[in-house]
């Protein structure tokens, strides 16, 4: 498994937020949902394409993990979080809570 650095802008298809991309950025850092594009990082080769919801946080500071189930075939994985995550989006996976599209 290779990693392919590749810059893209989006917009969130669950909250509407326009995000500007790294090369590194796989979710919104604003409501934490991706979306299922890689079989391996950075790839887009996974045919699926369903939206990926933030259901969990693990791990310890500084090196916490979102984990993202796909809506559409359950598909599960795990990517780092950003510096610019929103802290009550990441505040509310961790205690189990709904995120709306705020």
């Amino acid at each position: 498994m290779t990693f392919i650095k590749v810059v893209e802008n989006f917009v969130c298809e669950h909250c509407g937020h326009e995000v500007k991309g790294s090369g590194y950025t796989n979710h919104c850092p604003r409501c934490l949902w991706s979306k299922h594009v890689d079989v391996s990082p950075g790839d887009r080769a996974a045919l699926c394409g369903g939206l990926m919801e933030p259901i969990a946080i693990e791990g310890t500071s500084p090196e916490y993990m979102i984990v993202h189930r796909c809506t559409r075939c359950g598909n599960e994985r795990r990517n780092v979080t950003a510096e610019n995550d929103e802290p009550s989006a990441l505040i509310a996976v961790a205690e189990g809570g709904m995120l709306g599209n705020n």
